[in-house]
């Protein structure tokens, strides 16, 4: 069980916090900005989609239990005095709206006074909370019996605001009664005991032992963070947090991770989704519905269970491309005596797949992302090839970078499964609009040239 399926409320206080902020902010310029002429709908939007963009840049929300004070006062000075020059330069749009220094200034005080009482409350009771009930705690283990580790170790038990419960060490090179295993248990008790954050001094361990510890908390869905023994830093791919004076290495974590970034993209997929329904389905459902009765007994849909993000099951849809038959579980293959002949027309034109923007809609698909597979390829590669559950971090796709590179289809070989992986891992670490933007014009003609594994 990962840290996401056990029911913690971080992950709620980001979007709850983004919430309040917009809506004080809301509130507050329909109150003072009332007689100035201003257009309510048009501002607000505006406003918000200011508000976003800016917090984006500055890294406003991203907040930790380790962020320093002195952090926290320097995105909260940027956020103020960008977000203030983009109000100003509102009111010049419009001859009717009429400018008022005094009311902006009232309106930026009483806003950004109550989002930082209301953020100081929120965290500071969050953290009195976790204090006295134990909960939102993350297990964690340190890789090395070194005195930097005993110093984490002495700052998880001794600032317990952090929200860290310490399980034990871990290490080769030191016979100690306070050492809980060799690296060769650490695996099993990770997983027995649910930890949550692996902790690993780099003088401890060797290149292999690292690479096989990555790949590990990769296809489990761990966290894993690094102590420096030096001041070094070892790639552009880690980044340095500070637990009071204490340094902590870890991976940066992939612009779809970021909350922003994610609520930006399901705003792309909901629109993009929505003007494929309207624009296209409602006519071409009726007039594939009785296409496909006509040539064969059963429903005009097709819905299958797949591994979704996080592998959470959703019911995947597509227009129905073959007879009824027992073998779902096994993919359509060249000259598949299963497909029919409207659903050969589907599929080589990858219409089938068009029901799948409901799947968008309703929040268990993305547009672009890692194509769906089905359980038995999961089964069968999950443990098979390295980094395949990395795909499972993010919300599966109708398309992907994969399938506009050539790797769609029939499985023949470990080959195209792992040519398909990296091109899935590939998009989810260096994700960008521009990106998104080019492989759905690149499907698009795709579908027109046809493609030789469309079958």
């Amino acid at each position: 069980m990962t840290a996401a399926q056990t029911g913690r409320y971080s992950k709620y206080i980001r979007p709850i916090s983004i919430l309040l902020d917009l809506a004080v902010i809301t509130v507050l310029c329909l109150f003072f900005f009332r007689e100035l002429n201003v257009n309510s709908f048009y501002y607000i939007l505006y406003q918000t989609i200011a508000w976003g963009l800016i917090a984006f840049f500055v890294k406003f929300y991203e907040i930790y239990r380790f962020t320093t004070p002195v952090e926290i006062v320097s995105k909260v000075a940027k956020q103020a005095v960008i977000f203030l020059l983009v109000i100003i330069a509102f009111f010049p749009f419009s001859k009717d709206v009429i400018f008022s220094g005094k009311r902006i200034a009232f309106f930026m005080v009483c806003s950004f006074t109550i989002i930082i009482i209301v953020k100081y409350l929120l965290f500071y009771y969050l953290k009195k909370y976790r204090i006295v009930t134990g909960s939102n705690f993350r297990n964690a283990v340190i890789i090395g019996y070194t005195p930097e580790a005993i110093r984490l170790k002495e700052l998880f038990e001794t600032r317990n605001d952090y929200g860290y419960r310490f399980l034990g060490f871990f290490s080769d090179k030191k016979s100690n009664p306070n050492v809980s295993g060799k690296l060769d248990d650490l695996q099993n008790f990770v997983i027995t005991n649910r930890v949550d954050e692996i902790y690993c001094s780099l003088n401890e361990i060797s290149n292999d032992q690292l690479k096989d510890l990555v790949d590990f908390t990769n296809e489990h869905n761990k966290t894993i963070k690094f102590i420096p023994d030096t001041k070094e830093i070892f790639s552009k791919n880690l980044k340095i947090d500070y637990y009071e004076m204490f340094p902590v290495l870890s991976f940066r974590k992939t612009m779809l991770h970021d909350p922003v970034t994610k609520a930006f993209k399901r705003g792309f997929d909901i629109v993009f989704s929505l003007l494929i329904i309207f624009g296209l389905l409602s006519w071409l459902i009726p007039i594939l519905a009785v296409l496909i009765k006509l040539e064969s007994r059963g429903p005009i849909f097709f819905k299958q269970g797949r591994p979704g993000i996080d592998e959470k099951e959703f019911f995947c849809y597509k227009f129905r491309s073959m007879q009824i038959n027992k073998t779902t579980e096994r993919e359509a293959s060249k000259n598949d005596p299963r497909v029919t002949k409207i659903g050969r027309f589907m599929r080589k034109t990858s219409i089938d797949e068009m029901p799948q923007f409901l799947n968008v809609l309703f929040g268990d698909m993305s547009v672009v992302g890692p194509r769906p597979h089905l359980w038995s390829q999961n089964k069968a590669y999950g443990n098979k090839i390295k980094r395949y559950m990395v795909r499972h971090y993010v919300k599966p796709g109708i398309t992907g970078l994969a399938q506009v590179r050539g790797f769609r289809g029939e499985i023949e070989t470990d080959e195209d499964m792992i040519n398909r992986i990296k091109y899935d891992v590939f998009y989810i670490e260096n994700w960008s609009l521009i990106l998104d933007i080019k492989i759905i014009v690149q499907t698009v003609i795709n579908i027109f040239k046809g493609e030789e594994k469309a079958y």
